[in-house]
């Protein structure tokens, strides 16, 4: 008999097995480079701070990280933990160097899940090249035990100054309404560029966005590889969102028939009728309880962390505990929500949805757009 499969996970919502959860230990601020220009949240316009995380910012996030953790596991799901890892050191290759790297706080970044393979994304910031190391005994782990599971390491960019358009950062608002159609940020579109958290899975159907980090290219690569295995995939963008940078903010899928959307960010015009034509509700998000102005000083993600939920199942989800609207709104449609402790994570950039990467969900490849040919 073959055993059970250890990988396998085809959506967002599917009954949770087994899952990462990142860590904080060693946690670099994140430097500035060609693809990441990061600002303090006051305004101020005062120097971004380098080096190291202070020692009280990595207790705090590892005391929430922890916490998810034994949460999950209360639910009956395998958690597991990449390895501790320093962040803090320089990187040159032959065609780039950084001060130092980031940190491992947000597995969903760099990796997805879909069916029984594991993809490793090439990332888009010099300070993320070499983020994959961390997870490599975990996904030894996989491939050791589970001789159905497939491993794919996407080509590595180069990062070289002529994969970035440095000026992008430098653009005012004018240009970028001119530009905000075209869906040229500061990669361009000669390398294959794509991180993990700009996909949602759908069974058969994977979403993939346009953005600051996945260009065309990225697309292009995603979908020779994917559409030969069976899959569909579909190019979405949000044109209002002048920083687009991973999905899991903006178009987030809760259960069959059901994505929640940022009012801030819509589809581009017609791409809605890709999931209303396949009976899917398109609910907006509420606003968030926090304003972005009051979002901690050194994140560089928007007040639309709310959104960036996981779900365990179905019909249970897991919130940042300090979100009531969204808790309102998730209970009224039937949900039951687990309220978490998450606001010191957002220093790292990311929330619940970020913080993870599901290995295991139990189901498989579903079409939930049966009005599609093919």
């Amino acid at each position: 008999m073959t055993a059970a499969p250890l990988v396998n996970a085809w959506n967002e919502w599917d009954p949770l097995e087994e899952i990462i959860v990142g860590r904080a230990d060693g946690a670099a601020f994140e430097p500035v480079e060609p693809g990441s220009r990061p600002q303090l949240r006051d305004g101020s316009g005062g120097p971004f701070p380098t080096g190291p995380k202070p020692d009280g910012m990595v207790e705090g996030a590892n005391e929430e990280l922890d916490n998810l953790a034994e949460v999950l596991k209360g639910y009956g799901v395998t958690v597991r933990r990449p390895e501790a890892h320093d962040y803090t050191t320089s990187v040159k290759t032959p065609t780039f160097e950084v001060s130092n790297q980031y940190c491992g706080v947000c597995p969903r970044d760099v990796l997805i899940t879909i069916g029984n393979e594991i993809i490793e994304a090439t990332m888009s910031r010099r300070a993320r090249f070499f983020e994959y190391l961390p997870y490599r005994p975990l996904i030894y782990h996989y491939w050791n035990n589970d001789p159905q599971m497939v491993w794919t390491a996407a080509p590595k960019p180069s990062m070289a100054d002529d994969m970035y358009r440095e000026e992008f950062w430098d653009w005012p608002l004018e240009k970028r309404h001119a530009e905000m159609h075209n869906f040229e940020f500061c990669v361009t579109q000669d390398e294959v560029i794509f991180d993990a958290a700009d996909m949602s899975r759908f069974g058969r159907d994977v979403i993939i966005q346009e953005s600051m980090t996945t260009n065309r290219q990225g697309i292009n690569w995603l979908r020779r590889h994917l559409e030969p295995k069976g899959l569909r995939v579909h190019t979405v963008h949000f044109p209002l969102d002048f920083f687009p940078s991973h999905i899991d903010c903006t178009f987030v899928p809760l259960r069959p028939g059901l994505i929640l959307t940022n009012p801030d960010r819509p589809l581009r015009e017609g791409e809605e009728r890709l999931f209303l034509d396949n009976g899917w509700e398109l609910m907006e998000a509420p606003t968030p309880s926090t304003d972005n102005h009051e979002m901690p000083l050194y994140c560089q993600s928007s007040k639309w962390l709310s959104m960036n939920v996981l779900s365990i199942a179905p019909d249970v989800v897991v919130c940042e505990e300090q979100e009531k609207p969204m808790h309102d709104l998730l209970e009224e449609r039937g949900f039951e929500v687990v309220k978490v402790p998450f606001r010191k994570v957002y220093e790292y950039g990311g929330s619940l949805h970020c913080a993870t990467w599901d290995v295991r969900r139990s189901g498989k490849a579903e079409d939930y757009f049966p009005n599609l040919k093919g």
